[in-house]
């Protein structure tokens, strides 16, 4: 049995509630919102929140770099070989206007956006490329995938692709004719060894060839000498070590043999067929001359050596200026006395030929007439009629002008 007295009396005592009140219903009143913020003001409101974004982003991020710098400070490093990565551009600003918050965000964006894995371009890429003129793209493809600049989309090379478009772009066949010689001056003989370089020169020499035969079909021969100058450096230093043998072996055996022809031909034989039947233009004369006088002066250079110990005429001097003659000079000033003792006559002479008729040649090539020491310096037999012969050929191209002090020398 259970005692409830204690919980009768508490509700014995308890005074008796109020009724509830009741709660009156509020009138509802029309309200009108607020109107957004203009175009202007969510910008200015942007500029002002962008730059602490962007703070405090890059606080994290160096943060973020100080961690991993002490981390991989205390761990020991393994050095493996890696292949290079290729190096980002960098985004720089107009110098006329300083960049807003909302640039520098978007720079951000397109410097993720470079950092993408990079995806060898289509030839129809690197063709638009060239019609639009765009030569950060360009420049791009040369650093990426130079391939891509020498291979044929149908038939057609990036080059040849400038060349038919006419002179408007003929800024673009400059660019990408500097962008095969710096790759090609890149390279060392291990590079010429490989498979793939091998390759890849092929395909360089056979635009470059076509480039040559298209300029003498279409009259644009202003770039033809600098085609045969890019076409020369591709052969590499074996091409011009075997063309110094063989106008080496030419100026053995005399005038009969026809050492400077021999010259002109070799650097001819590179190109092709239709440079050898096109008529005289003088800037592509220039440069056939220029390399037919350095291969003699190597050539004869090459011949002494047999004779005593000495330097060669480093082969990257060739067809340079006047890298060639300037050396050719020291070597034949460092070893006077060599010379004087150990070599046959025709060689002395066709040195101090070599040394006197192309002393203060200029850019044309054409060689100046005798100075008075010729005679002496060249210590031959000469006669007042082979002096004025001499003189009825000058202001003509190198090949005739040394061929025929040769001739004379070597008899």
């Amino acid at each position: 049995m259970i005692n409830h007295a204690t919980i009768l009396e508490r509700i014995d005592t308890r005074p008796i509630s109020s009724p509830p009140s009741i709660r009156h219903r509020s009138l509802s009143e029309p309200c009108l919102p607020a109107r957004l913020p203009s175009t202007a003001v969510i910008r200015r409101e942007a500029n002002l929140a962008a730059p602490k974004s962007l703070l405090a982003q890059l606080v994290r991020d160096a943060s973020h770099k100080t961690d991993s710098l002490k981390e991989a400070m205390s761990t020991k490093i393994t050095i493996t070989d890696s292949p290079p990565q290729p190096q980002v551009p960098s985004q720089e600003f107009s110098s006329t206007s300083p960049p807003s918050p909302l640039q520098r965000i978007f720079s951000l964006a397109r410097i993720t956006k470079a950092n993408e894995p990079w995806k060898d371009p289509e030839p129809w890429e690197v063709l638009r490329a060239v019609e639009n003129k765009n030569v950060n793209y360009l420049m791009e493809v040369r650093d990426r995938a130079f391939h891509a600049l020498v291979r044929p989309s149908g038939g057609v090379t990036p080059l040849i692709h400038a060349m038919h478009i006419g002179k408007s772009h003929h800024d673009v066949a400059i660019i990408l004719l500097g962008a095969f010689s710096r790759y090609i001056n890149h390279l060392d003989e291990m590079d010429f060894a490989k498979k793939e370089t091998r390759s890849l020169l092929v395909s360089l020499r056979g635009s470059l060839k076509v480039a040559i035969d298209y300029g003498l079909q279409s009259s644009q021969s202003d770039l033809l000498a600098s085609f045969l100058q890019t076409l020369v450096m591709s052969e590499g230093d074996t091409w011009i070590q075997e063309q110094v043998k063989l106008v080496g072996i030419a100026l053995r055996q005399g005038p009969s043999a026809h050492p400077v022809d021999v010259a002109r031909s070799s650097v001819k034989r590179v190109a092709t067929r239709a440079l050898g039947k096109a008529p005289l233009i003088a800037d592509l004369e220039d440069y056939i001359s220029n390399a037919a006088v350095d291969l003699l002066m190597m050539g004869a250079w090459s011949l002494a050596l047999e004779s005593f110990s000495g330097d060669r005429i480093p082969p990257y001097y060739f067809a340079r200026d006047d890298r060639v003659y300037r050396v050719f000079v020291e070597r034949l000033d460092q070893h006077r006395d060599d010379i004087d003792r150990r070599l046959s006559g025709r060689l002395k002479s066709q040195l101090a030929t070599l040394r006197s008729a192309l002393r203060g040649r200029a850019r044309s090539w054409h060689v100046s007439p005798f100075p008075s020491s010729f005679y002496k310096e060249a210590d031959f037999p000469a006669t007042r009629a082979k002096l004025n012969c001499w003189n009825q050929i000058l202001m003509t191209p190198d090949s005739a002008c040394i061929l025929h002090i040769l001739s004379i020398v070597s008899r």
